[in-house]
């Protein structure tokens, strides 16, 4: 086995570490979990694991875990500065990413898929066009299941769909994608990165190794260095590019491929990311009409514009998944109707002076929850922003607001 005896830490106990911890153990290596934190729910796994014969350690005692290991895997949730690497780093232990090790053992070609705004939407699209078109391919990574999870059974596929974020670039080597996405870029993760060039060069990983055979699919209104990779440019935004729109039809130069509003992807941000996924197609060896055809009995996944119920005329969407202002912005521009927004949650680093004015134009009232809630409303002060102490109240607050 290709790592036969040799002791490994897994760092993070969450679902990367482990998958991470379940391959390593499958390859011959001897892996021991380790996390700072220590709930319930992390010995309710790290029991999980132990009945498995990995042995896990919780708490302050996995910061000062003294042992030496011949190399440690960094779950993509952890800080590479935080105690718990910085204490593997201190004994020169070689460090790779869940992504890293989980992608040297994928025995067919990759996929993947990297933005701000729209990855898992644009990895699931792909993903069901792929499997349409008659190629064997699942979609792991970000998205939820562990790529060290799926990439068991990758020689069996033809084709692995990942999402991409920065923090699993953070640490890859030699990961290889064959067709790398590009989707955009805004504020995000400033809790993380000190500045927006760190987290932009972060997310650039995903180019590093590419070669002129293989693609990369990019928004043609983000600012990129040159590439090594073939490269097909989208954008719905007026941008001169393979894939653009006019209307509400996709086309690719002159060829008309797709009316969106047959669809279930309403917006200009899902019209970029249905660009993303015929180009990937595209560049995969598949016919435009085909995967056309794919598009339109395509479910989008949930929490992302996600159409709830009507209640006494009133429309409620939930897009809980829009966790940072760009995304905000795109859910607020994809709904024709006035509307009421139920908006806040935790601090990453950015403020919300960006969003005042589309804010005051476009929602009726605006009701606040979480931790951001009071410099939110300092923010949106010229707006009708009501203070909630819960997302129960905030709810009971915007039907009592709301009509027909």
């Amino acid at each position: 086995m290709k790592y036969d005896g040799q002791s490994a830490v897994v760092l993070g106990l969450g679902q990367s570490g482990v998958a991470a911890a379940e391959l390593l153990q499958s390859l011959g290596a001897r892996p021991v979990v380790c996390d700072s934190s220590d709930s319930p729910q992390l010995r309710e796994r790290a029991e999980a694991l132990g009945r498995k014969g990995i042995a896990s350690i919780l708490g302050p005692a996995a910061d000062s875990d003294p042992a030496g290991y011949d190399f440690a895997v960094l779950s993509p949730g952890i800080d590479p500065t935080a105690l718990l690497v910085r204490n593997v780093a201190a004994k020169n232990i070689p460090v790779i990413g869940e992504l890293e090790l989980a992608f040297r053992e994928c025995s067919c070609p990759v996929a993947a898929i990297t933005g701000t705004n729209g990855k898992t939407t644009t990895t699931e699209l792909t993903t069901h066009i792929l499997k349409r078109c008659g190629l064997r391919a699942i979609a792991s990574g970000n998205i939820g299941l562990p790529f060290s999870t799926a990439v068991l059974g990758s020689a069996e596929l033809d084709v692995m769909v990942l999402e991409v974020s920065s923090f699993q670039l953070e640490t890859i080597r030699d990961f290889h994608p064959r067709v790398a996405a590009w989707l955009n870029l805004s504020p995000n993760h400033l809790d993380r990165y000190p500045d927006m060039g760190e987290y932009r060069a972060a997310k650039l990983r995903i180019f590093e190794r590419q070669t002129p055979g293989d693609d990369a699919v990019v928004n043609a209104l983000s600012d990129l260095p040159a590439l090594s990779a073939r490269k097909t440019t989208f954008s719905a935004m007026g941008a001169n590019a393979d894939f653009t729109m006019r209307g509400t039809e996709i086309y690719f130069h002159s060829r008309r491929i797709l009316d969106q509003s047959r669809t279930s992807l309403p917006g200009i941000h899902n019209a970029e990311n249905t660009m993303a996924a015929l180009a990937i197609g595209r560049a995969l060896g598949l016919d435009l009409a085909k995967m056309a055809e794919s598009v339109s009995d395509y479910s989008p996944p949930s929490h992302r514009c996600e159409f709830v119920r009507e209640v006494s005329g009133v429309r409620w969407i939930n897009d809980s998944k829009s966790t940072n202002l760009d995304a905000m912005e795109k859910a607020i521009l994809s709904q024709p109707q006035p509307l009421i927004l139920i908006a806040g949650g935790k601090d990453k680093g950015t403020g919300f002076e960006a969003n005042t004015a589309l804010v005051r134009e476009c929602a009726k009232t605006v009701f606040l929850i979480g931790e951001m809630r009071h410099r939110i409303a300092e923010d949106w002060k010229n707006s009708d922003c009501r203070i909630c102490g819960s997302l129960g109240e905030a709810v009971a607050g915007a039907h009592a607001a709301a009509q027909a």
